[in-house]
This record gives C-alpha cells, sequence and structure tokens, in this order.
C-alpha cells in the first residue's frame, strides 16, 4: 500500500528500512515538533522516559533480539493498518503515514502518523510542526514510533474459522421461507449482547450491509426466490442457500447468526467473484454489493438513469454548495441529479445512496442528516408535478431558475403561463426551460376536474430509510429500522461490539441496540440544537455517529417493491 507521504513536495526521496524489505517515505525538508511532541512521542505511548548518556547500555546480545522483534513489528504494519497504540489505556487508530524525520539518528525506529479514533491532547490535524504529513481532523492526528503500535486486537483474529472458535452459541441452517420479526413495537426485544451477525476477520462491512438488507425489511428478498436462469453461474444455487438458509433465515427467527456460516459466503464470493480478498481483507460495502449483485446473483439494477446508465448504487457526485452547512439527504440527492442533469427513468425499489465522501479520509460535510423519507418525485423522467407559482398541472422544467424562487426541484417547474411571465423577465431570458413529458389527456382531465370544483391532488413519490451504514476509523456499524411505517423503532447493530478470550483463540461479541429518539433527533427543533452545538464530541454517541460518519443510506418503495 502506498504511503500517504507520496503527496507531500519534494516526494523523490525514499529510504528503504535495510534488510525489512518495505519502504517508507519521508520528506527531506521537515521541521520537526517542538521537543514537548517529540518527548509524547516516548512518553504518553509508552512510559518509557529518555535514556541519560551515562546509562550502561544493554547487552548486543539483547538488542539484537529486540532488533529482530522490531523487525517483526514493521514487517506486520503498513498505511492503512489498523493498529493500537501501547499505553494506559491503550489508544486506537489506524496508520496514515510511515517515515523518518531528518533529525532522528536511529535509523531503525521509523516512526507511525496515526489518524485516532478519539481526538487526544497531542493531536493535530495531521501536520508535524510546519509539514504536512496526511490530512485528517484537527487533534485527531498521533504520531509515535512505530515499534509502539501493534495490530488491533479488538478485531484480530485466528486463522481457525471452524465452530468452536466463535462461543458456545449454535446457529443452525434453517430451510423454508422466513420473513422478517413483525409488528416490533419495542425494540428492546430484539435488543442485547450475541444478537444479530458475529463479525470475524474484517468482516464488519459485509455484516453492516446483511443486517441492513435482511434482518428486519423485505425490500431484498427476492434476490432470496429467484429461479436459476441459463446465463447463471454454476454456483448461483449454493450462494442463494447460503445467503438464505445460513444467513437470513436464522438472522430472522434466532437473531443471531455465527461467523463461521458469514465465512460461507465469503469464500464463495472470494471463489466466485471479481473482487478478490474477500476472506480476510478490509472491503467497502460497494465492493460487497457489486460482486454479489452484478457478477454472482446477476439482479436486475435497481436503478435505470435517463442516460441509459444502469445501476445497483447512486453515489452522490456534488460539486460543494457552501451555504448547506448540515445538509440533508433530500437537498443532497436532488442537488446531485440537477449538477448532472440526468433523471431516475423509473421508480426504484431500492435505492442505496452512498454519501458524498470517498473512503475513511474524506467527507466533503462534516455532518449529513439522512432524511426519513426521501422524495423522488421531480427527479423521476415521467411524472406529474405541480407549478411552483399557482400550484397547476406542471410543464415546463428550467434548471436555469433554481434557487431564485426556492431550493428545491419543485421550485423550478412551471405551468405554460407561468413559464411565459417569468421567463418574460429580461433577468432570465437566456434560462432555456424544458418541456415536461405529461400523460396524453391528463393535462385536460386536470382541467376538467378543476373546471368543476373538484380537488386533483397529483401523487408524490417517497421512499422510506429503511438502513444507515456508517463508518468509523475503517470499522462499519448500522443503524436499522424494525418494520416499515411511521413510529416502527430503530436498532443500532455492531458485529464486534466486544471480544471473549484472548487475541489467538477468542471471537467476537455482536450486539443490538435499541435507539429509540432516532426520529425524534431529526425534527425542526432538534436539527437547530445541534446546529448549536459546534463540537462533534459534544453530540451523544450514536447521534455523532449518525451525523458525521454516514456511509450508505437505504431506502425502499412499497409500490415498487410490489411489482419486483
Amino acid at each position: 500500500m502506498a504511503s500517504d507521504s507520496a503527496n507531500i513536495s519534494p516526494t523523490n526521496n525514499i529510504s528503504t528500512i535495510s534488510g525489512l524489505n518495505k519502504e517508507v517515505r519521508y520528506p527531506p525538508n521537515v521541521n520537526p515538533q517542538s521537543h514537548e511532541l517529540m518527548q509524547t512521542i516516548d512518553t504518553n505511548t509508552s512510559n518509557v522516559k529518555h535514556e541519560p548518556s551515562n546509562v550502561k547500555r544493554e547487552s548486543s546480545s539483547q538488542n539484537h533480539g529486540e532488533d529482530q522483534a522490531m523487525m517483526e513489528v514493521i514487517d506486520s504494519l503498513e498505511v492503512g493498518s489498523m493498529v493500537e497504540v501501547m499505553g494506559h489505556p491503550p489508544m486506537y487508530g489506524y496508520i496514515r503515514w510511515i517515515g523518518f524525520l531528518p533529525h532522528q539518528h536511529d535509523r531503525m525506529k521509523p516512526i507511525a502518523g496515526i489518524e485516532m479514533e478519539e481526538e487526544t491532547k497531542a493531536g493535530t490535524d495531521g501536520t508535524f510542526g510546519k509539514q504536512r504529513l496526511f490530512a485528517c481532523a484537527p487533534r485527531k492526528a498521533f504520531f509515535c514510533y512505530l515499534n509502539k503500535c501493534k495490530k488491533d486486537s479488538r478485531f484480530k483474529e485466528t486463522n481457525n474459522s471452524g465452530p468452536q472458535y466463535f462461543g458456545s452459541m449454535e446457529s443452525p441452517d434453517i430451510v423454508g421461507d422466513i420473513s422478517p420479526p413483525s409488528l416490533i413495537e419495542d425494540a428492546r426485544g430484539q435488543s442485547g449482547i450475541n444478537k444479530g451477525i458475529q463479525g470475524h476477520h474484517n468482516s464488519c462491512y459485509l455484516d453492516a450491509t446483511l443486517f441492513s438488507m435482511f434482518a428486519y425489511n423485505l425490500g431484498f428478498d427476492f434476490l432470496l426466490y429467484r429461479p436459476v436462469k441459463p446465463d447463471d453461474i454454476p454456483h448461483y444455487q449454493e450462494v442463494q442457500k447460503v445467503l438464505k438458509e445460513s444467513i437470513v433465515n436464522p438472522l430472522r427467527r434466532n437473531n443471531f447468526v455465527r461467523a463461521d456460516k458469514i465465512m460461507k459466503l465469503r469464500e464463495l464470493l472470494d471463489r466466485l467473484g471479481t473482487v478478490k480478498g474477500m476472506m480476510d481483507e478490509e472491503k467497502d460495502p460497494e465492493e460487497f454489493l457489486q460482486s454479489l449483485l452484478q457478477h454472482i446473483l446477476k439482479a436486475d439494477p435497481f436503478i435505470t438513469l435517463s442516460s441509459g446508465q444502469e445501476s445497483f448504487l447512486y453515489q452522490l457526485f456534488i460539486e460543494k454548495d457552501e451555504r448547506l452547512v448540515m445538509p440533508v439527504t433530500q437537498q443532497l440527492f436532488e442537488l446531485s441529479f440537477l449538477q448532472s442533469d440526468i433523471k431516475l427513468d423509473q421508480v426504484p425499489p431500492c435505492l442505496i445512496l452512498q454519501m458524498p465522501r470517498f473512503g475513511k479520509d474524506y467527507k466533503m460535510y462534516r455532518r449529513i442528516v439522512p432524511s426519513l423519507y426521501l422524495d423522488i418525485t421531480d427527479v423521476l423522467s415521467s411524472s406529474t408535478r405541480e407549478c411552483a407559482v399557482c400550484g397547476d398541472l406542471a410543464k415546463y422544467e428550467c434548471k436555469d431558475c433554481y434557487r431564485q424562487f426556492g431550493d428545491s426541484l419543485g421550485s423550478i417547474v412551471f405551468c405554460e403561463v407561468c413559464s411565459k411571465k417569468i421567463h418574460a423577465n429580461i433577468k432570465r431570458s437566456t434560462h432555456k426551460p424544458r418541456h415536461i413529458p405529461v400523460p396524453e389527456g391528463y393535462d385536460h382531465f386536470v382541467a376538467e376536474q378543476r373546471a368543476y370544483g373538484r380537488e386533483v391532488t397529483l401523487e408524490r413519490e417517497i421512499m422510506e430509510l429503511t438502513a444507515v451504514v456508517c463508518i468509523q476509523t475503517s470499522h462499519y456499524v448500522s443503524f436499522v429500522k424494525c418494520g416499515s411505517g411511521k413510529n416502527k423503532p430503530w436498532v443500532f447493530f455492531d458485529s464486534m461490539a466486544d471480544r471473549r478470550g484472548g487475541n489467538n483463540n477468542g471471537y467476537n461479541i455482536p450486539e443490538i441496540t435499541p435507539c429509540p429518539d432516532l426520529e425524534t433527533w431529526f425534527t425542526d427543533e432538534q436539527q437547530r440544537k445541534i446546529l448549536g452545538i459546534e463540537d462533534d464530541k459534544q453530540l451523544p454517541q450514536n447521534l455523532r455517529r449518525l451525523l458525521c460518519d454516514s456511509y450508505i443510506c437505504f431506502y425502499q418503495s412499497a409500490t415498487a417493491l410490489l411489482f419486483k
């Protein structure tokens, strides 16, 4: 994995640590941080004090042993590794930079730049002295010697995957058709430890995604029942059987899936899919979804765009609007379609939205509020809409009028009369309104009904939020709604919430936690209160995760799912 320091100028000075076969980069003109921070490197991580010059050095054999241990540590860690910085208590993060500083005399002790999970007093934003080594949030960058790090013990696993390594909880396969739990009015009945999907060996991206898709909703059940087709892969039915009988059915009936069941699916994905490393490497949810849905199950794409493109997932590519301080997904969704100048050709049964962020490192907006309901009417290529001025049937849409009469796509559609009046103004003479296709005869029907004083309501196409997958420091978790409709409870799921046993023979403990206040967090009153809290750390933990770490939002259309 390439070092992030490749972005530092100049970048052509590479120092190879002798005998370790590992290249690390360092900027030749780094100005060292103050003596205080350098002392932090030694003392805050291991309580080791600087050795006085008159203290007798250890024997050469001892030094040789330490060097060998140091080599093993260095060989096992690289940029991107999730690590634990040794101390009391330990601190956790992932390595963003590895290298040497010019003032260092010991060239066998490289320094690691780590983005921590939590802010630290000695933390920076990725700078060391006056030199930027990587970029992250303020007070989250921490620098220490690489040999003061070890792999994060919370996620460290044994290579063995037999049932005996995952605790005493049973997880039998279940045949037949199992629906999600119904009539869940209180999430406390679903919550507790050893609930959900048990994580193992970097599986959190897959655990959180599968739990979001299948635990309490039917939206993706068509994947479990599609009959085999002539062009399917030879192992299609095997994958479908493992997904349904080893994972989805036990999850719904027993509220628990043991990690070895997930390993069966991972082995099939690794062997049959186009994404390699599914057995043990860190992956992203979109990689898993693409492999499972497109290449193995060959499902019909959920999303069809007016450009002719089809997809299972839509990423919100937008130019940042600085006026949006804490945007909601409704705003970003509309802005993405407006700027891309595309439409949805039909209502998708499932809409998987990826937030405007790139991996673990870059977020366009510090906070994003997931819209509990997403109105997609104005991005459909064929939908009946009301004039933004008079409420009559709209026949024209003008992209150039955006933000002149409002900040939604509903503010740029007009009936024929209002469009002519608006664009008669010299300030809008260069605008190019487009005709909106209206079903044949529908405009005459509306006019006739209104002439008789009858109210005609143009239906809006609304999709419901069912789950949000979040990421923090390479670890994925999810918030999931227990069913469909208003007032349904929400839960928080973490497949690696705790751990039992040692690093070599232990196992992870999954946990489901109720989130009774989730929907109330997003009322107008609460959003005003949240805007008044500048420091994210002052927010409740789950609210902070949802606002600051959202990665993918799952929406469903009950109407479209009936046809699916």
